[in-house]
């Protein structure tokens, strides 16, 4: 393979059978169910990386089925967002997440820099109750649940809050294991079609595992919950705050 063929063809590993496929990405169906908490303020603060900068000690844990998702399939995933602020806008700092699909982990990793592990998270109706757990291995770290479609949401807020930015720590090590690459990126859902939205009861337990860590932001009080049920795309990010700009 010549130079050019690799400078032409590269953008993803292994060189000649990437992990996924170029995207952009679109989502059908993509269906969230969303658990807002309150937190301790210590532990948002040892976890969001300046500039961002932390309002109330809120989290919101996400249950995502993607049952129809281009170039990734069929998956689901887990994971925390933490409310914040860049520059007075508002917007949710993704502070872990845990899905079942490798294409998806590979691709989110290194086109944003989300923070995806490999676990196995379910997202399902049992009944009456929308149901979500995460367990890494054979061990339950994560256990939700939501009265199933209980009272309608309001969508004009549902949409602001899902056309909101969201941010990220993208980290690439050098071949010495140095940082290579360390941003802080942002990105927004675009093209959103959103199809229902609801909220009601909910609750959420969270334990601690030593890998799989979402029990060090506590849930000390539920707030609120929503489940939606939105078609979108996932747009390509842009770099905000470049952590290693002062050694280069």
């Amino acid at each position: 393979m010549k130079i050019a063929d690799v400078r032409r063809t590269a953008y993803s590993m292994p060189l000649v059978s990437p992990s996924y496929p170029r995207g952009p990405y679109r989502f059908f169906d993509r269906e969230f169910m969303i658990i807002t908490y309150r937190t301790d303020p210590a532990a948002l603060e040892e976890v969001v990386p300046e500039p961002l900068k932390v309002g109330e000690p809120i989290v919101k844990y996400e249950f995502i089925r993607m049952p129809d998702s281009t170039g990734f399939g069929d998956y689901t995933e887990t994971g925390q967002v933490i409310p914040v602020t860049l520059d007075g806008v508002a917007g949710g700092y993704v502070h872990s997440m845990y899905l079942d699909d490798e294409a998806p982990i590979a691709g989110g990793r290194e086109i944003w820099g989300f923070p995806k592990k490999y676990a196995n998270p379910k997202f399902q109706v049992e009944t009456d109750t929308l149901v979500g757990t995460l367990n890494y291995g054979s061990v339950l770290c994560a256990s939700a649940t939501m009265g199933y479609k209980h009272v309608p949401a309001d969508k004009d807020k549902v949409l602001a809050s899902l056309l909101a930015p969201s941010f990220l720590i993208k980290i690439i090590p050098d071949v010495d294991a140095k940082p290579r690459i360390c941003e802080l990126v942002r990105y927004y859902l675009e093209d959103i079609t959103l199809k229902e939205c609801w909220t009601g009861p909910a609750a959420l337990g969270l334990f601690p595992h030593a890998i799989c860590d979402v029990a060090k932001l506590p849930v000390l009080e539920v707030l609120s919950a929503v489940h939606l049920k939105a078609d979108l795309t996932l747009g390509l990010g842009e770099v905000v705050y470049d952590y290693l700009a002062e050694d280069k």
